[in-house]
């Protein structure tokens, strides 16, 4: 899948991943895709749920070695 930009919020814990992934959000235009690497439990459920109270729409989600990949398109 094609992304416009990547982060990396390994060994983040809650509430990190989210708070990065905003602040990397705010970088993007309307309908870009960010692709974030999160190893934190939490954001599976942290990760969709900021997606829909921001108006973000959360894609896919991957299992990796590293752990989980979402790939967010901004609102």
């Amino acid at each position: 899948m094609t992304f416009d930009a990547e982060l990396d919020a390994s060994g983040l814990l809650c509430p990190l991943p989210v708070l990065k992934a905003r602040k990397r959000l705010q970088a993007l235009s309307s309908g870009q895709v960010l692709r974030m690497l999160a190893d934190d439990p939490a954001a599976i459920v942290d990760v969709p749920h900021y997606c829909a109270e921001a108006g973000h729409v959360l894609i896919k989600t991957e299992d990796s070695n590293a752990g989980q990949v979402y790939f967010i398109r901004k609102g």
